[in-house]
């Protein structure tokens, strides 16, 4: 039994140790144990490789204008720990999460002793969200962002009004599979039986297995570019406008204030999930909700922007594809500016290709590493980069802290890599950089 906070999440922290351990029989051992929480609420299931944050956050805020309470699981975390099991945005308390440790932490130490073994961290907060919203916190919809793949991850026990895949990439290939087929197989895993998937996926490949499993599970299929499209973007300084067209409805001028092109195909995935479920009765979402829900939407560390003077942004790209929209972005937004970049990674990505995209476009290329067990030296990035113009620190806050104060006017500071890095960054830059402080 934990008596303070503290010790609840050091508890479920040091259960990293167990690493990632792919299936669902310990998820239904404690769901069993629990009473079957999950079947007690109405959810919508969302993977894919990236974007699966920002879809969330887009269809929690169309629900939230509809005048819904919204749940939702997501990881990892940018600010605080808690913020993965929220409520309309907002964490739950650290009296909440001490309550659902204590009810998880017997059945952990039970399923110790069996066969199946312990709960990894990721199944015990998975079980804590669920014994969360079906007895202490009832809400309307529960939102559930897939960790890891989709079939055999700890989420997929629900039977949600929709799902969503967002798109695949190369990403996790040591336990997914190595090509976009394999892992688009084990997205698809969430695909439930006559239940509608909406995609964004288009990779002739994986979008040809996410057909096939869909065909299976006799699931209707919405696929961007088919069933529904996307036309007449424009970035703004902020955000981008973009029309969205489904058999639903034709939407045109949607504003949405979470910066680059890939984010108009997250939010029009939310647009048509949100009109599919007005259409089924489930909710009743206007298209005034839809339009005031999407430019409300935020998500930390995705093309962020913390500072206009200096320049200096943050973002999650922490696969191939997410470094591909982020270069995609400063080239596009800044093309005559010089862009210094700060990378940190784990050391299960593909990080040859991910660094190369980055050289290509940095003046300046810095590489860190971070407090996490599966973080990347800095000395080992550095290696794999070409930059003519690159260096490893050791201290990434006293680097960033200069660079800062030394940045020049025509240049741009872009902090990148890891989610887990960039939830270490963002609390420690919004500090310094609204007490304009310079010291540690």
């Amino acid at each position: 039994m934990f008596t303070t906070y503290i010790e609840a999440l050091e508890w479920i922290h040091a259960r990293l140790r167990l690493g990632i351990k792919p299936g669902l029989k310990r998820m239904e051992w404690m769901m069993e144990r629990l009473g079957h929480p999950e079947t007690k609420m109405k959810t919508v299931h969302i993977g894919g490789t990236n974007g699966k944050g920002s879809t969330v956050t887009f269809l929690r805020s169309i629900l939230e204008e509809g005048g819904y309470t919204v749940g939702t699981f997501t990881s990892p975390y940018i600010e605080q720990f808690n913020e993965r099991i929220s409520v309309n945005g907002k964490a739950i308390t650290d009296a909440e999460l001490l309550q659902l440790t204590n009810i998880i932490l017997p059945l952990a130490d039970e399923l110790e002793e069996t066969e199946l073994g312990g709960p990894t961290e990721f199944e015990v907060i998975t079980a804590m969200t669920f014994h969360y919203f079906a007895h202490i916190n009832k809400v309307d919809i529960v939102i559930f962002e897939v960790g890891l793949g989709g079939r055999f991850d700890s989420t997929n026990i629900i039977q949600p009004l929709a799902s969503i895949i967002t798109n695949i990439g190369l990403d996790h290939t040591n336990i997914l599979g190595s090509t976009y087929e394999e892992i688009a197989f084990e997205k698809a895993g969430i695909i439930k039986k006559n239940t509608a998937l909406f995609t964004a996926v288009k990779h002739a490949g994986a979008i040809k297995e996410i057909e096939e499993q869909a065909q299976k599970k006799e699931a209707p299929l919405y696929r961007l570019d088919q069933e529904f499209s996307i036309s007449g973007h424009k970035s703004l300084v902020k955000g981008e406008v973009f029309n969205v067209s489904t058999q639903f409805e034709a939407l045109d001028h949607l504003e949405i204030s979470m910066i680059g092109q890939h984010q108009t195909e997250n939010a029009a995935l939310a647009v048509i999930t949100a009109q599919f479920l007005h259409q089924k009765d489930e909710f009743i979402l206007t298209e005034q909700a839809i339009r005031a829900g999407l430019k409300k939407a935020y998500w930390p560390g995705r093309f962020e922007i913390l500072s206009e003077s200096p320049l200096v942004i943050i973002d999650g790209a922490h696969n191939e594809e997410g470094v591909a929209a982020l270069t995609h972005e400063l080239e596009t937004r800044y093309p005559n500016r010089k862009i210094q970049v700060v990378f940190a990674a784990l050391t299960d990505k593909k990080l040859d290709k991910m660094i190369a995209k980055l050289d290509k476009i940095a003046s300046q290329i810095t590489f860190v590493s971070f407090d996490f067990p599966r973080a990347e030296k800095a000395e080992e990035l550095l290696i794999i980069s070409q930059s003519a113009n690159k260096l490893a620190v050791d201290d990434w806050r006293s680097f960033l802290i200069e660079e800062i104060k030394t940045l020049e006017s025509n240049s741009v500071l872009v902090i990148t890599g890891s989610l887990y890095f960039i939830s270490e960054v963002k609390p420690f830059l919004d500090k310094c950089l609204k007490n304009k402080t310079t010291s540690l």
